[in-house]
């Protein structure tokens, strides 16, 4: 499935992200943050970054004709916690998400537009009070030029079956494309960011920002006290 976005944000300058999302189910997986680092020092480095018009915080960078935009997951979204009723305990666990992992590559010259690819690995879990084993997840996608303004964004669906003797279950998207032309060739890559996060509720967020974790046997410690019985090790 094909999805395009495309807005203008200056007279010479548009975004779009083409997007085909792919997922591979499986009980293992694997992932990595896009994109390498160099750096030049001193003066070759103040001179570069004359060049390429490039603001002075440092990203991470891929070897091409120039930096490419870093890629990242937004932190207050990159876990998705479900509750009932909204308690916060694992006992009341619906439906569990984290990104794990992000990989990108991207390519351009002279001053063709920034093209890139990004896989993103998910891991989705079924807690105590999630009674269905079907799960549709929403997470979205957002170009922004770096600490400035979003440019484009995207909401995705990523629908999960687990399986009758799983509670968790890997998935990979892979964003075949996303476009982003640039004003000229002096314009550089590093200009740009990419961020992924899930979409959450306020509290969701609330409870991903206060860095609020359970044990995997946290459950059934709960259950064990409850039972008078001491929890397994």
């Amino acid at each position: 499935m094909r999805r395009t976005l495309s807005v203008a944000f200056s007279a010479l300058m548009a975004l779009s992200i083409a997007v085909t999302a792919t997922s591979a189910y499986a009980q293992g997986g694997r992932g990595g943050q896009g994109g390498g680092q160099e750096d030049d020092g001193g003066a070759k480095k103040k001179k570069r970054d004359e060049e390429w018009n490039q603001p002075k915080a440092p990203l991470a960078q891929l070897r091409n004709a120039g930096p490419c935009p870093f890629v990242k997951v937004l932190y207050d979204a990159s876990r998705f916690v479900e509750f009932k009723g909204g308690k916060e305990s694992a006992a009341a666990t619906a439906y569990t998400g984290e990104i794990q992992g992000v990989s990108s590559g991207c390519a351009y010259k002279s001053d063709d537009p920034i093209k890139m690819q990004v896989e993103v690995l998910f891991a989705l879990g079924r807690g105590p009070e999630g009674t269905e084993s079907r799960k549709t997840y929403r997470y979205w996608v957002a170009v922004t030029e770096r600490n400035k303004d979003v440019l484009a964004k995207e909401y995705f669906d990523l629908p999960i079956t687990f399986p009758a003797s799983g509670d968790r279950v890997y998935a990979t998207e892979k964003l075949q494309t996303i476009t982003i032309p640039r004003a000229d060739a002096t314009t550089s890559g590093s200009n740009f960011e990419v961020l992924i996060g899930f979409d959450v509720t306020p509290e969701m967020a609330a409870f991903n920002r206060d860095g609020k974790r359970f044990r995997v046997n946290a459950g059934q410690a709960a259950q064990a006290q409850q039972a008078g019985t001491p929890p397994k090790q």
